[in-house]
């Protein structure tokens, strides 16, 4: 009987064993397939690419219609990806409409939009993107990429202390940094006429002389004994109305060295900057940035400097073009950002890197010499540069590209808008939007794939400084699409669509006119905006007008007092805050040209 059981339990226990075996093996097989098959580029996070081009209009380009200016790269790209044609600035101007694509917020949420002073003036001012503002290189870098920004900044330096670099890239999430802190001016290129030492200096001098005549007529008074106030009162705002013309005085007498330098992570490497060079050193830079990080996922945002006044080109692209210089230009950011591209090519990135291609804002009409425009083409749409409401300085070129993932060759006529990029990288690289705060862009992932028809933007607001210029809605079900203006910039002379009397049109005051009832165009059959609507010609006139004021009024129901970074004391330049290369204020230095190898331009 013993025999028997014992017997019979062998089959039993060899089976167990067997089976174990079998789980083993089929274990380690499926073990080996996991970590043996080569994986798709696309599997894990995709390295991203940003590449910003500043003052760039719509129309410079190839693939959204301008058939004499070559950018072949750019139109490749197109070609490669998604483009948007309806893809749109949060702000018309440098420093808001940057603030916007880094936080996916209206500027005016964090004080970095204002009417008189609308951009930063030195990098020197205590203004500049708060440090309590998320930007997506922050999230990004949390979720393990690495994060580089070459090229331009206008976001700010430091707030009290010349080392506290409150404001800086590197404490907004970016681990690298080699550019401009500021931005490309005039001032910047000793050959040509000084920009902004003219708008600068002639606002400080008039604030200087009604201070001066405020000092003397306390003084006359004094004298004529109507006023029993010390002459230390006096004497003492006699010496701070000279204290003021001193610090504009030789804040404008220095701009170039001032304003005008790069620097790497926290150090001042070039106090002035070369401006023949730059070009070649930022391509440097962002090719040997890919290079550098190959192996794990980057987060690269490439803010050029093209094509910002006062057009620095390489001699190999001058004259190449049949638009002068700003032509000359353009090929030549075309150039560049093929060369960007390449290194992904060489270093077997381009599948496994989303990249996107978008402008700042619209181009800069009043931007002439020599007889000629220096400055963008917004192809149909009315306006430009520094304009919040007409779409020409709005309205900017949009590309994303992932080979494998977004459908090569898809045109979206959705609205979208570059505060979308927050959201859009952030999904991407597996964070999370901030939950504390109001997140104004919205994620292209679905929209970009195909996934879902229609741009989550129903409503976009268009601000220029802190003055709501117009709002448009998006009509889902029609497919009509309302713009409506509240006010419009007075172009100078009237009918040449810009403000050529002064640098930017203005967003209130004697600059403006104020519509009531508002403007109303429909973009889907007037994209240009040269038929005003009325209620005579357009049945739906009042629904349109009180269905997009209410929804101004849930927005603006949205917006929270916030410590404004615009302000005159915030753009003043201080001393005490200059970036400086030596000992101040002898501040002096040049780049050598090791730190990367040589790449001249070449058409």
């Amino acid at each position: 009987m013993g025999s028997t059981q014992r017997s019979a339990r062998r089959p039993r226990g060899r089976a167990s064993a067997t089976a174990r075996d079998s789980t083993l093996l089929l274990l380690l097989v499926c073990w080996l397939l996991q970590t043996c098959e080569p994986k798709s580029p696309n599997a894990s996070k995709p390295n991203i690419l940003l590449i910003l081009a500043d003052d760039l209009g719509i129309g410079d380009v190839g693939c959204y219609g301008n058939h004499t200016l070559r950018t072949p790269n750019i139109d490749r790209l197109a070609e490669e990806g998604v483009r948007l044609t309806q893809h749109l600035a949060a702000a018309p101007l440098c420093t808001p409409s940057r603030a916007a694509f880094l936080t996916g917020r209206y500027a005016l949420r964090s004080g970095m939009d204002n009417d008189e002073y609308r951009v930063l003036y030195w990098n020197a001012g205590s203004g500049g993107l708060p440090a309590n503002e998320t930007t997506f290189a922050k999230i990004l870098k949390q979720q393990g990429y690495a994060t580089g920004l070459v090229g331009k900044w206008h976001q700010g330096v430091s707030c009290a202390s010349r080392g506290d670099h409150c404001h800086h890239p590197l404490s907004h999430g970016f681990d690298y940094f080699y550019g401009l802190p500021f931005t490309l001016i005039n001032d910047c290129d000793p050959d040509k006429p000084p920009d902004l030492w003219v708008s600068v200096a002639a606002r400080c001098s008039r604030y200087t002389r009604i201070l001066a005549l405020g000092v003397l007529t306390l003084a006359a008074a004094k004298l004529s004994g109507l006023l029993s106030v010390p002459w230390t009162v006096v004497g003492g705002a006699a010496g701070l109305v000279f204290l003021f013309f001193i610090t504009w005085f030789s804040s404008c007498g220095f701009v170039r060295r001032w304003n005008c330098v790069l620097m790497r992570n926290h150090q001042v490497t070039e106090q002035p900057m070369d401006v023949e060079s730059t070009t070649r050193r930022m391509l440097q830079e962002a090719t040997a940035y890919i290079q550098r990080n190959k192996d794990r996922p980057f987060l690269l945002f490439v803010s050029l400097l093209h094509v910002h006044t006062p057009l620095v080109t390489s001699e190999a692209f001058l004259g190449r073009s049949r638009h002068g210089l700003y032509g000359d230009n353009v090929e030549e950011m075309d150039w560049f950002v093929g060369n960007v591209l390449r290194a992904l090519d060489e270093n077997g990135l381009k599948n496994s890197t989303l990249t996107y291609f978008a402008s700042d804002h619209g181009g800069l009409l009043e931007a002439t010499g020599e007889h000629q425009q220096l400055a963008g083409y917004n192809g149909i749409y009315r306006g430009g540069k520094g304009m919040g409401g007409w779409e020409g300085g709005i309205r900017v070129p949009g590309i994303f590209r992932w080979p494998g993932v977004l459908p090569a060759g898809r045109v979206i006529q959705e609205p979208t808008s570059l505060m979308d990029v927050f959201p859009t990288v952030v999904q991407l690289g597996g964070g999370q939007v901030p939950q504390d705060r109001v997140i104004d862009g919205r994620s292209l992932v679905p929209l970009l794939r195909g996934d879902v028809e229609h741009s989550e933007h129903e409503f976009l607001f268009h601000y220029c400084g802190q003055f709501l210029h117009a709002a448009r809605w998006h009509h889902r079900e029609s497919g009509r699409l309302w713009k409506v203006h509240y006010m419009t910039p007075r172009f100078q002379p009237a009918g040449s669509g810009a403000c050529g009397d002064q640098h930017l049109c203005p967003c209130s005051g004697d600059g403006v006119t104020q519509h009531s009832p508002p403007l109303l165009f429909d973009l889907s059959s007037d994209p240009s905006e040269s038929r005003p609507l009325s209620p005579d010609s357009e049945p739906l006139f009042h629904t349109v007008v009180q269905r997009v004021g209410e929804a101004v009024a849930r927005h603006r129901g949205t917006l929270r007092p916030v410590p404004q970074q615009l302000t005159l004391g915030n753009v003043l330049w201080k001393p005490w805050l200059q970036p400086c290369c030596g000992t101040f204020p002898f501040c002096s230095c040049r780049s050598d040209d090791g730190d990367s190898s040589s790449q001249e331009p070449a058409p």
